[in-house]
């Protein structure tokens, strides 16, 4: 088994406190990912997991061993870079072969594990190339194809697929959860990508200034975000904010800001009735508003002014003003709208989030 565990990790350099109270864990071959804005701590933590950076305080343990003062070696990890950091002077198969042939491997083992990584990566007659003779998609391979000789109990990988083209990038997600299912091996992947964390993680950890704000599968995070950061990363176009004020009327609760009016949906209105006659934010996504029709309650809908289409083929996300607020909308394609042109928009009630203004909690 290849359990990670991290308790009350810290990381300071010097007056920044990068990583602070990190507790997580990563099961037996389970592929967690660690996303969040540049500078969240998210890379500090995956490289105190490998050894390249010491530990402020707390402790990180593989497979039960505590790995504190262990030397990156002695760790049975292998990581994968942004860089790849391929030798240009060796072949690929040389540069896969490196790490074993340092760890004083016999050479029918060195060929065996090398001719079996080149198979599952589709590398077979690159071998003898040299790395500036390959693309960026087969570079990335063989840089995975150096970690997977290792049979090492964890996986790091760092960012590895934000050097690669937009089409390339999709491939290569697809081609990693295919070969993460077939190694099962325990994997620890950071990425600054929110589609990359939801397509691949099966649980993904969002971080913003060095800690923690939410952990779950990818799903979980999409529907239920522990606060309005989490809210906001995760999902693409993002959610769309308003401020509101709470209102009482007739038993029911609305949420007041300029050109919107909207009831709070039964689901919620228990738990946002502590904040009638007090401001709060409105949170909903692109693909949660519609084109509204006879069949919505107009206490659910609102006017917006049309200012930006965006026709993507399988969808259409319309930039809108909502009074002094901007939102996007996601609608079908076949939706006819034209910029400036005024339109009724409805919220899907069961899709609502409100988040408090002070703690950005969800409420």
């Amino acid at each position: 088994m290849a359990r990670v565990a991290m308790r009350s990790l810290n990381k300071k350099y010097d007056e920044v406190h990068a990583v602070i109270d990190v507790n997580l864990d990563i099961r037996d071959k389970e592929f967690v990912v660690l996303v969040g804005p540049s500078g969240c701590g998210k890379t500090t933590t995956l490289r105190m997991v490998a050894g390249l950076e010491s530990i402020t305080s707390g402790h990180i343990s593989i497979d039960e061993k505590i790995v504190n003062e262990l030397p990156p070696m002695d760790r049975d990890i292998a990581m994968v870079f942004q860089n790849y950091a391929l030798y240009p002077h060796m072949s690929v198969y040389d540069n896969m072969a490196f790490g074993l042939k340092m760890r004083k491997f016999e050479k029918p083992e060195i060929a065996k594990r090398v001719q079996d990584a080149a198979e599952i990566l589709g590398i077979q007659e690159l071998l003898k190339r040299k790395p500036r003779q390959l693309s960026g998609g087969q570079r990335q391979r063989v840089a995975l194809g150096r970690a997977i000789v290792r049979h090492p109990q964890v996986f790091l990988f760092d960012e590895p697929l934000s050097n690669l083209d937009a089409k390339l990038r999709v491939q290569m997600r697809v081609e990693l959860k295919k070969l993460h299912e077939r190694l099962g091996t325990t994997a620890i992947y950071v990425t600054h990508d929110q589609v990359e964390a939801m397509t691949l993680g099966d649980r993904v950890v969002v971080m913003r200034d060095g800690r923690v704000q939410q952990v779950g599968d990818p799903m979980e995070l999409y529907n239920e975000p522990a606060n309005r950061f989490v809210a906001g990363f995760i999902g693409s176009p993002a959610m769309n904010f308003a401020g509101v004020r709470i209102t009482g009327e007739n038993g029911g609760l609305w949420a007041e800001a300029e050109g919107i009016r909207i009831k709070v949906p039964e689901p919620i209105r228990d738990r946002l009735a502590p904040y009638a006659g007090k401001e709060a934010t409105f949170g909903i996504r692109p693909e949660d508003l519609h084109i509204a029709t006879a069949a919505d309650p107009t206490e659910l809908t609102f006017d917006a002014a049309v200012e930006v289409i965006e026709r993507l083929g399988s969808e259409i996300l319309l930039d809108v003003a909502v009074g002094t607020t901007t939102m996007v909308a996601s609608v079908e394609p076949t939706v006819k709208a034209k910029v400036h042109e005024k339109l009724r928009l409805a919220v899907n009630p069961e899709r609502a989030h409100f988040f408090d203004n002070e703690t950005e909690a969800a409420i």
